[in-house]
């Protein structure tokens, strides 16, 4: 999961939190049979007010404003298949930031959470919504400079044009000197060439970025390469976990524990 990786739990959770009260306010609008304000000869009963749930994830507790209804209860979907329902949407919200979604896949996540009745227009406003926040998050400003940047790639498999590829997600994570972590760029790659990684760095620079202390990675060339081009005079620094990994995959099972202990030390 990328979860705790490419992306910070604030990102993610309010993605989840928009997501989840978008789904809601489908539901809701099915019970009522109109929606909010809105006058309706096919309306069953009338809102009545909202109440606060509280929704625990993977990425931290959520507090959900939840629509009432005068006649019958709403209970949200969330609350009867919660562990399910929350696994669901946080795929979808990992998805919507590596590849974009479809309205195709927000319908089948409406009716695997058991969300009847959903138009093509309710559809496609929460597909509009999620691409939205994705590309706020992409494209947001970013400072002058930081003092340290970590870059990276792993590689995910991707549903795109009716298959599934393997695409590498490129990476950049910044720590300041108090130690405040953020993730700065997550941008989708068909392969790890020294040209997009360029390409990725040129856009950081396009969202500001004009100054880096240090950037680290593992001693993968291309991604060194494109960081002395792009940024000349600017310090590398081989990641010490990816050093040990490389350290102890030299060395037999038996003598890893011992070993990777005394490293860190060092």
């Amino acid at each position: 999961m990328l979860t705790g990786f490419l992306l910070e739990e604030e990102h993610l959770q309010a993605m989840l939190e928009w997501l989840t009260e978008e789904l809601m306010r489908v539901e809701a609008e099915a019970k009522v049979g109109a929606s909010k304000g809105k006058h309706s000869k096919a309306r069953k009963t009338h809102y009545s007010g909202y109440g606060v749930r509280q929704l625990n994830s993977r990425v931290g507790t959520i507090y959900l404003v939840v629509p009432k209804v005068r006649k019958g209860a709403y209970i949200p979907f969330f609350v009867e298949e919660k562990k399910r329902s929350e696994a669901a949407l946080m795929s979808l919200v990992q998805e919507a930031f590596i590849n974009g979604v479809s309205t195709r896949k927000v319908e089948r996540l409406a009716k695997s959470l058991g969300i009847e009745g959903i138009s093509a227009s309710q559809v496609s406003e929460i597909t509009k919504g999620l691409d939205g926040r994705v590309k706020e998050f992409r494209t947001r400003g970013l400072r002058v400079g930081y003092p340290f940047l970590w870059i990276d790639a792993i590689y995910e498999k991707v549903w795109v044009e009716g298959k599934v590829e393997s695409v590498a997600v490129m990476v950049v994570c910044m720590v300041d000197m108090e130690g405040q972590r953020e993730v700065l760029a997550v941008e989708p790659m068909w392969e790890e060439s020294e040209d997009s990684w360029r390409e990725f760095m040129r856009k950081l620079k396009k969202r500001g970025v004009r100054r880096v202390g240090i950037f680290i990675s593992d001693a993968y060339k291309r991604i060194r390469t494109a960081a002395k081009k792009d940024w000349s005079g600017e310090s590398w620094h081989r990641c010490q976990v990816h050093f040990l990994r490389n350290i102890l995959a030299k060395v037999p099972h038996r003598e890893k524990i011992n070993l990777a202990a005394r490293l860190k030390q060092i």
